[in-house]
């Protein structure tokens, strides 16, 4: 779009499911920190769903891509989204972050087509960042060694690898221990369209 919108059609696909998992996992109040927003329209698409249920949370994306910035701010702006934050400059492998207060972090398809530092980073982080209670919502592809990998997933994971060596879809015992030694403890898994997961840690503080 001419006024630096971008239009991601997975998104369309997959944002009303993550809403419905998300919805139950929502604070009532403080700031929501997207990592990794992409075009912004998931972010924007859950804070218009949410305005009137959870009018006391904050909402921010971030990305370390401009043009992403760009368009998640032109999306808020589109739409009139007064409960969105300038978008931030921010990269996972980058630490430590800003202090931000967050008291939810999401972060939709970034593990896998990012390198495993990305996942460390965003881990780490997300343990010193959120309160005793907080949560960390993820969203992708994950690897189980009791659940087949379907034929699409491994196929994608052949993809990603052949594009950059460092990517990968990514384990989720291996991702849940990791998050299990900064203070996250694996709180949720939901079954996901076309083979992918939402899946939630709280702090235990």
């Amino acid at each position: 779009m001419d006024d630096g919108r971008l239009h991601f059609p997975a998104t369309a696909r997959n944002r009303q499911a993550i809403a419905e998992v998300l919805e139950p996992l929502l604070p009532q109040r403080g700031l929501v920190l997207e990592i990794a927003s992409g075009s912004g329209e998931h972010l924007c698409h859950f804070q218009q769903q949410f305005a009137s249920s959870h009018p006391l949370l904050r909402w921010q994306g971030s990305d370390p891509d401009p043009l992403h910035r760009r368009s998640l701010q032109a999306w808020a702006d589109a739409l009139d989204l007064k409960a969105m934050e300038e978008p931030l400059d921010l990269d996972a492998t980058a630490v430590p972050w800003p202090a931000l207060d967050p008291a939810l972090i999401l972060c939709i398809n970034m593990i896998h087509i990012a390198p495993w530092a990305a996942c460390q980073g965003l881990l780490a982080e997300a343990g010193r960042q959120l309160p005793k209670g907080g949560q960390l919502v993820l969203y992708g592809p994950f690897v189980e060694p009791s659940v087949p990998t379907s034929p699409s997933n491994e196929a994608f994971d052949a993809s990603l690898r052949s594009r950059d060596p460092s990517w990968g879809l990514r384990s989720l015992e291996q991702v849940s221990t990791l998050a299990a030694s900064h203070g996250l403890q694996l709180i949720g898994r939901s079954a996901m369209p076309a083979n992918n997961l939402t899946v939630a840690y709280r702090h235990s503080g």
